[in-house]
């Protein structure tokens, strides 16, 4: 996401310079500590660069309590210039462990950032209710639809699709969710293909040892373009989504003209349209998740319609122009005042 609200800012016009590679990242409050020093050195390289080329504003994404922004509000501060973030993260249960000072950090960047920007409704309500002075705008999650527009897909409807990597957390919850969920219908015509890889391969296969080998394929990690490919001859994306910020895999398989069965949990809801370009099943439901799933199987009008309804989706709202428009429209409508906390 990082990397999209890069591009775009300059297809709004923006030029755009990641100033410091610096990785303010600890995984304990111990090891924040230790960083300290590092800190205070590249705060002075920065104070120096910016003076000889003073920057109009600073945006900083996904501010949180393991990673906070230790340049950004100093140095827009000194030099009047508006703070901006993009998914902001504050969670107070965090002080309790330790994380109170750098939590603080986090907390006084949002209030004195000119817009938090965030990318679903469940984490604007979370800002709003901690800090309810704090300026926020939505920019709703979105991709480089530019590898979908040309595509023409070729369906296979008993063709399931699954893009994740395989690592311990929340993916391996949603391949063990998914693994269950299958072996329920397994009296359905389907095949799973599953583009990815990581250092929880064997483990996520050792999940799927109960279904038939010939209905697994292990497509392992690919490249955007063949990704978009495969898609295209998929016939419905099957992924739990347990834990997931919202997912951008959902908006690409939408794309792609394939309609999703997912959870509706966390911020899944801000990619996936209930009813309408997939099936939301309640969190944690197995049984709910393996009939959604058995349902497009069976409804090949349902299947098909909701996949057409799907592209459109995602072409016509989510694609990069549309968010480069919004996103330049915060930024005047708020940073470019000087608005200010």
């Amino acid at each position: 996401m990082a990397r999209l609200l890069i591009r775009a800012l300059e297809v709004a016009g923006h030029e755009v310079e990641v100033i410091s590679d610096f990785r303010a990242y600890a995984a304990t409050p111990e090891a924040a500590a230790a960083l300290e020093p590092a800190i205070r050195a590249e705060l002075e390289r920065l104070r120096l660069k910016t003076q000889s080329a003073r920057p109009d504003l600073w945006f900083c994404y996904h501010p949180y309590y393991k990673s906070p922004d230790p340049f950004g509000p100093v140095i827009s501060a000194e030099l009047s210039i508006p703070y901006v973030t993009a998914e902001a993260s504050y969670a107070a249960k965090r002080d309790r462990t330790g994380w109170a000072a750098h939590q603080a950090l986090v907390g006084e960047a949002i209030m004195r950032a000119a817009v938090n920007i965030g990318f679903t409704g469940r984490d604007q309500a979370g800002l709003a209710a901690a800090f309810p002075q704090a300026r926020l705008a939505g920019l709703k999650p979105f991709i480089d639809t530019s590898l979908f527009e040309s595509l023409s897909p070729a369906p296979d409807r008993h063709r399931l699709m699954t893009v994740a990597m395989m690592r311990p957390g929340d993916k391996m919850e949603s391949y063990a969710m998914l693994a269950k969920a299958l072996r329920l219908i397994d009296d359905r015509s389907w095949t799973l293909a599953v583009i990815g890889d990581g250092p929880m391969r064997q483990e996520v296969q050792a999940l799927f040892a109960g279904c038939p080998t010939n209905r697994i394929e292990w497509l392992g990690e690919r490249d955007e373009a063949e990704i978009a490919g495969l898609l295209g001859r998929g016939g419905l994306y099957v992924w739990p989504g347990c834990g997931e910020a919202y997912g951008l895999a959902y908006l690409e398989a939408q794309a792609a003209g394939l309609p999703v069965v997912a959870q509706e949990t966390a911020g899944v809801p801000a990619v996936v349209e209930a009813g309408v370009t997939g099936l939301l099943t309640p969190d944690g439901d197995v049984a709910a998740y393996a009939a959604a799933v058995a349902a497009l199987l069976d409804d090949a009008g349902a299947r098909d319609g909701m996949g057409q309804a799907a592209r459109r989706f995602v072409l016509a709202e989510r694609s990069l122009t549309v968010a480069a428009h919004r996103l330049d429209g915060i930024l005047r409508d708020y940073a470019a005042t000087g608005a200010m906390k």
